[in-house]
């Protein structure tokens, strides 16, 4: 049992290890996006440092010195002449406003291909890649029963556009929750196909001990093949009268003889999580409204959850779809990236859902402690993961035309070359120390909101 302690603590050490020099990483690759782009455009840099706060060691070497500091939650490239207007020939401030272009967005394009590599890292390792074509639905799927057919390839979902497999999580998972009426056609053969399900799985775990791998295969098999005619029934009476014939036929299967067929219970109405979703279908495009997913709640869950319900197809790996994938997928996390922040604006998602770096800290943890449990490798891909997200989250974010962000200094670089003379440059202090303020108003308050979500 000791072993067993010690090894799970070094694993667990390992894993924090790992994901504290990733972090670094997409620090360290920001800052040197702005540094190699400085250097090579002749501007001059004073200091190169990676983590804030107090210093733990520096050397310099040529003009610039070379820092580690104590907090490894940022770092900065220190250029003559950024802040302030400097006589320096090689100042930031005297370089022509094309190379100050590209020194000041360089540390997001930076991060976006290190998110790129990260992302290659993972697609590389992946034996086949999902397709956004649907090939089958399991035998309890809401959508095969709203229109949803095999061989649809999803375009869309509630307008997001769907490039690839990745492209399902964000639409679906902000998917309206509606109040449905309980007794339409749909809900119905959604019951039939739970009904079936449910006396499945409840026979097999009371029957465990005379029930082979074989009987379960059949069962299997069974099950979609009724939940495939229930989904194509035109009216109940239809739906559940091929209910009750597959009733019976798994009953037979497992061997079970004294038993009777439940009736559906029809209720007034349902919650189901719904979204339009744009398909082709034969070589034209389809809209189909109100398309249900499979909406679940357990006894933790303060509202319903939804889950995706149906299968695609795999497309074979090969070096061209090794490198298509790591581009698509890559696209798509930016995608979800902005998406997610047009959603803070929108007010579709709330301060709550904001997180820091305590709150990324304990993601990472958390996704990398579930990952362990099928070996140490996942839980290794599992950090990569959720380091590359948030190494395109911080590029993109940083080209936000916010003040104190390189998006917001672009902007006034922007604004100087329309005017053909730079902004003040007390002007351009005040605005960008404001951004600055609220940055970091914003991060403590996020950071004090996720320290209560810990403890909570």
């Amino acid at each position: 049992m000791e072993e067993i302690n010690i090894t799970s603590v070094l694993t667990t050490i390992a894993l924090i290890v790992i994901g504290v020099l990733l972090f670094e990483l997409i620090i360290f690759i920001h800052e040197f996006g702005h540094f190699i782009t400085a250097k090579k455009s002749g501007v001059k840099v004073n200091e190169f440092s990676l983590g804030m706060g107090p210093k733990l060691f520096s050397f310099g070497k040529g003009e610039t010195k070379y820092s580690l500091r104590l907090f490894p939650i940022g770092g900065y490239c220190a250029m003559e002449g950024e802040d302030e207007d400097s006589p320096e020939p090689r100042a930031f401030n005297n370089a022509k406003i094309w190379k100050r272009m590209i020194i000041i967005i360089a540390g997001a394009v930076m991060n976006i291909i290190l998110g790129l590599l990260l992302m290659f890292v993972i697609v590389v390792q992946q034996e086949s890649y999902s397709t956004t074509t649907v090939s089958s639905f399991p035998s309890t799927s809401y959508s095969a029963n709203s229109g949803l057919k095999a061989g649809d390839v999803i375009k869309e979902i509630n307008g997001y556009g769907i490039t690839t497999s990745m492209d399902f999580s964000y639409p679906i998972s902000t998917a309206e929750l509606k109040t449905v009426k309980g007794d339409t056609l749909e809900v119905y053969k959604e019951d039939c196909c739970n009904y079936l399900y449910n006396m499945s799985a409840k026979n097999v775990q009371e029957n465990a001990d005379s029930i082979s791998d074989r009987d379960i295969d059949a069962l299997n098999k069974i099950l979609l093949e009724g939940s495939r005619k229930i989904n194509s029934a035109q009216d109940k009476t239809t739906a559940n009268k091929i209910y009750q014939e597959y009733y019976v036929e798994i009953n037979s299967l497992l061997g079970i003889k004294n038993f009777e067929i439940e009736e559906i219970t029809v209720k007034d109405t349902r919650q189901r999580y719904t979204a339009d979703i744009l398909v082709e279908r034969a070589g034209e495009e389809v809209m189909l409204s109100d398309v249900q997913f499979f909406t679940y709640t357990t006894k933790d869950d303060k509202e319903p959850k939804v889950s995706l319900d149906f299968y695609v197809e795999q497309m074979d790996k090969t070096v061209g779809s090794v490198i298509s994938q790591t581009f698509k997928q890559t696209v798509s996390t930016c995608k979800m990236v902005y998406a997610s922040l047009g959603g803070l604006l929108t007010g579709k998602f709330g301060f709550k859902d904001l997180s820091g770096p305590v709150g990324i800290a304990s993601t990472v943890t958390q996704v990398a402690s579930e990952s362990l449990q099928t070996g140490f490798l996942d839980a290794v891909n599992s950090i990569i993961y959720v380091m590359m997200i948030i190494t395109v989250n911080l590029g993109l974010f940083n080209m936000l035309p916010f003040p104190a962000l390189d998006g917001g200094r672009f902007v006034f670089l922007l604004i100087e070359a329309i005017r053909r003379k730079p902004v003040p440059r007390k002007a351009e202090g005040v605005v960008n120390a404001i951004g600055m303020a609220l940055l970091i108003l914003l991060t403590i308050v996020i950071t004090v909101s996720d320290v209560f979500k810990l403890v909570g």
